[in-house]
């Protein structure tokens, strides 16, 4: 199990302004198990070709996705953005 968390970045407002509840469940259930990845995080989704930065991840199937920064010294997820197509 890992001690990493995740948390919004700026903040909850600004990056879940307007977005329907089923999608803000489905976005903080991936960031829970992006936070229990721990390490592991700086590896998941794209780019493909590098570990670390701004990375992106589909959700519900392709009808949107998040961008999240794993920061390995503060042993967090963080997520940046969610894009919904609807």
């Amino acid at each position: 199990m890992s001690d990493w968390t995740w948390d919004y970045n700026p903040s909850e407002e600004h990056v879940a302004d307007g977005l329907p509840t089923g999608v803000m469940a489905e976005v903080e259930r991936l960031a829970t198990e992006l936070a229990a990845l721990g390490d592991d995080a700086v590896r998941i989704g794209r780019p493909l070709d590098r570990e670390g930065g701004l990375r992106e991840f589909d959700i519900l199937n392709g009808r949107g996705f998040i961008s999240f920064l794993a920061v390995p010294r503060h042993r967090c997820v963080y997520v940046c953005n969610v894009t919904w197509y609807g």
